[in-house]
């Protein structure tokens, strides 16, 4: 993960954060085990303090030094450094599961009994058990395996899976529990970076927006609403614009600012990005369990054939579709999440749950050829201009005085185009001194959009545009905005002399 080449990759990018997912030494599940697959993913934690022996290079034993040295290495090039936790539940299953730690010394208090079945656990991850949280030795057990992770490993931060399972006090989430008021309460922990997956496996778990200061949340509605925009479902413009602005209906209501979205389009669990725009269906066969697996719905589309195709036109489109969405991505108020690959188009071969395969269908492929290298280009661009542009790191929810949404003949937004189904063109203009206009077109067909009138001395200049080259002046007081396509224009100051 420290070679020079991963460094450079990743700071040509513009990352500063790099979410690992699970290190904790797992066990592999029967199940998959039995259907000769592997726990690829490592969501099935066996020991929490240990790094997991698989992904160290040395003998036995030297996991510890090789993870402690490769966080060392990350944090000189100027990367922080998170980790996936799983302490929602064990590799242990359920109470016929395999016996690997916890069951053999206090079952009755590491796991949630099930009150309607003695004998059984309460399942809220599905995968068998759940951990009880709402036990002492429990929490203490997990708030130690954190701490060590911070003071010896030196992590900075946590993303925690599934999370409502953690807090769940009866069987309704409690963003007040005992765990959650301990974790942040805790002198070493209170201080790291806290990063929530707002929902479990069971009824009343999808809890974004609900999580305390100062967690962050993976947002998936805007993961979903993005989808959904550019794929051209009706109904979205309004949701689009709250997304953009950093969906402050989600998380003003807990006094968290616009960096507690984690704005993602894509990340492990689902589609990558080059499957999202050439799949409209799932194809999970390799998984061996029937397709059951793997979220049904992905608001995703083919854009005219499923699977890999020869088509130009069906190749454009979904380059340029890859391209809107990196765009909204960059463009967003909050912190955009890159999911690994995505720059480079990797795929699954449609597969959107690949969890249980360590081979070519989930490995990236660096072998770039012109179409992928040009996206990885695109993409290292759009995050250079959001990273210069200090709009982008506001700490407040965007006001009447720092944005303007427009339609495409340059008037402001009323109440019924917001309500109009079939709207797919919106214009989200940033005031300030780096003042940033982005102009979006779902449809099928041009459209042309007036441009609003800046300061003395100063005009538009494209940046970044998702169809084509942008343009590096723009001359008159309108500009259009191909198909399907968004276009990112910025505020310069006028040469004395042209």
């Amino acid at each position: 993960l420290t070679a020079p080449a991963v460094l450079e990759q990743l700071r040509a990018l513009g990352v500063t954060t790099l979410s690992l997912l699970p290190v904790q030494h797992g066990a592999p599940d029967p199940h998959v085990a039995q259907l000769g697959l592997t726990n690829y993913w490592n969501y099935a934690t066996l020991a929490y303090f240990a790094p997991d022996s698989r992904f160290a290079s040395g003998d036995r034993g030297e996991q510890i030094g090789e993870f402690r040295a490769m966080v060392r290495a990350l944090h000189r090039a100027g990367f922080e450094v998170l980790i996936d936790v799983v302490y929602n539940h064990t590799a242990e299953g359920d109470a016929r599961g395999p016996l690997y730690s916890l069951r053999g010394i206090d079952g009755a208090t590491y796991y949630r009994p099930d009150p309607a079945e003695p004998g059984e656990y309460e399942d809220f991850s599905g995968c068998g058990n759940t951990l009880d949280l709402r036990q002492a030795r429990t929490r203490q057990l997990v708030l130690d395996s954190l701490r060590a992770w911070v003071s010896e490993l030196h992590v900075d931060g946590f993303r925690f899976d599934l999370a409502p399972a953690l807090a769940r006090e009866s069987t309704a989430f409690a963003p007040d529990s005992r765990f959650l008021r301990e974790l942040v309460a805790d002198p070493v922990l209170g201080g790291v970076k806290l990063v929530a997956e707002p929902w479990d496996a069971r009824p009343g778990g999808h809890q974004l927006g609900a999580f305390p200061r100062p967690f962050s949340e993976w947002n998936d509605r805007f993961r979903d609403t993005a989808r959904r925009f550019w794929r051209g479902d009706p109904g979205c413009i309004a949701e689009l614009a709250t997304r953009l602005g950093g969906s402050e209906d989600v998380f003003a209501r807990s006094a968290r600012p616009p960096q507690a979205s984690v704005n993602f389009v894509t990340c492990h669990d689902g589609f990558t990005l080059e499957d999202l725009v050439s799949y409209a269906h799932k194809h999970n066969e390799a998984n061996l369990e029937e397709g059951r697996d793997g979220a049904h719905e992905n608001w995703s589309s083919g854009w005219g054939a499923e699977g890999p195709s020869d088509d130009p036109e069906v190749t454009r489109l979904r380059g340029r579709a890859k391209r809107n969405l990196i765009a909204l991505l960059a463009f967003a108020q909050g912190v955009p999440m890159l999911s690994h690959g995505d720059e480079v188009s990797r795929t699954q071969r449609g597969n959107n749950n690949a969890y249980c395969h360590d081979s070519s269908l989930t490995w990236v492929d660096w072998s770039l050829d012109e179409p992928r290298r040009e996206f990885l280009q695109f993409v290292r661009r759009a995050f250079a201009l959001r990273r210069a542009n200090p709009l982008f790191a506001r700490e407040r929810f965007l006001s009447g005085g720092d944005v303007t949404w427009l339609r495409p003949d340059g008037h402001e937004m009323t109440p019924d185009d917001w309500r109009e189904p079939e709207r797919r063109e919106l214009g989200m203009w940033l005031h300030g001194e780096a003042a940033a206009l982005l102009l979006v077109n779902a449809g099928a067909r041009v459209r042309l959009f007036q441009l609003p009138p800046l300061a003395e001395g100063t005009r538009w200049r494209g940046l970044l545009c998702t169809a084509c080259e942008p343009p590096s002046r723009v001359r008159g007081p309108s500009v259009r905005v191909a198909p399907r396509s968004c276009l990112w224009l910025g505020a310069e100051r006028r040469a004395a002399r042209e």
